[in-house]
């Protein structure tokens, strides 16, 4: 890969919409009973892609600033000057009008008007407005970056199913204790840049007892696919032990052993979603294909 495409890759944040398009790719798999339409999957995953990705780009874009005083992004090609924020605008707008365009003409009207307002949410309402103005930006913004399964749900289905809102739900109550661990080990980044996120406005220990809090109702919410049979006992047995482990190491951040165990509970909450999504995919769709036909079973033998 070039230098100059390099970089532009890196404007959409490859490794935050790998995870994004994931749990999308994932809702496709769910919205039906086998292998969901060729046709819609592709198009589907190529237009929610692209509009992460232009989103991604309008972040930078507009958190440049910021992003110049924590050692975390200062690194970022608009920052260092490599990609010029003109540059960056128009590209952001072709990715976004490309999504657009492919949800819209070959996808389903449902599906672009909810990627556009996800774009919207994060890229305008959660860079611009909520991230500056209250330490539960994270929470109020989380909505956005918790909508990918019920687009990729829609994507198939042309309708928002209450599971793929049940999905939705589970990404919505996984992102505060995911990123607020990330906010306690950069705090003294988010300080100096002026950001108020929680553990610069009320404190590490405050924090740490969010972040429990949020485990535990993650917990209970990863449990009701199973209660409302979208799931069976193989997810079920799989959300119970990676929430377990999650709940681990949210009640040793209480009293961690030293500062880079904040990042450890990080670098586990993104396995731990993938991981989930995967139980949710291999329970959904992989098993039953795994059980014997009917008609098939083995006899006994007289």
């Amino acid at each position: 890969m070039s230098a100059t495409l390099r970089q532009y890759f890196d404007l959409t944040k490859p490794r935050v919409v790998a995870l994004i398009v994931f749990t999308a790719i994932v809702g496709m798999f769910l919205a039906v009973p086998g292998l969901p339409p060729l046709r819609e999957s592709v198009l589907g995953f190529i237009g929610i892609w692209l509009a992460a990705s232009s989103a991604a780009a309008i972040n930078q874009l507009l958190d440049s600033r910021i992003d110049a005083k924590m050692a975390r992004t200062s690194w970022r090609p608009i920052v260092v000057g490599q990609i010029t924020p003109a540059h960056a605008l128009v590209f952001a707008l072709v990715l976004a009008a490309l999504s657009m365009t492919i949800l819209v003409l070959w996808v389903n009207v449902l599906t672009a008007l909810l990627t556009f307002a996800s774009l919207i949410g994060y890229a305008v309402i959660y860079t611009v407005f909520l991230k500056r103005a209250t330490p539960q930006n994270i929470v109020i913004g989380g909505i956005a970056g918790a909508a990918p399964p019920a687009l990729g749900w829609a994507a198939i289905t042309g309708t928002l199913d209450p599971h793929a809102l049940l999905l939705v739900l589970i990404i919505f109550v996984w992102t505060p204790p995911h990123f607020w661990a990330l906010a306690i080990f950069r705090r003294e980044d988010y300080a100096r840049a002026m950001v108020p996120m929680l553990p610069v406005t009320h404190g590490v220990q405050y924090t740490r007892w969010q972040i429990l809090f949020y485990t535990v109702l993650l917990l209970v919410v990863t449990v009701l696919p199973w209660v409302t049979g979208m799931s069976g006992l193989f997810y079920l047995g799989g959300a119970l032990v990676l929430g377990a482990v999650f709940l681990g190491y949210a009640w040793k951040l209480m009293d961690p052993p030293d500062e880079l165990y904040a990042m450890k509970v990080f670098n586990y909450s993104i396995v731990y979603l993938m991981a989930l999504f995967g139980f949710l995919l291999l329970d959904h769709w992989l098993l039953p294909f795994m059980q014997p036909a009917p008609g098939l079973e083995l006899q006994p033998v007289a």
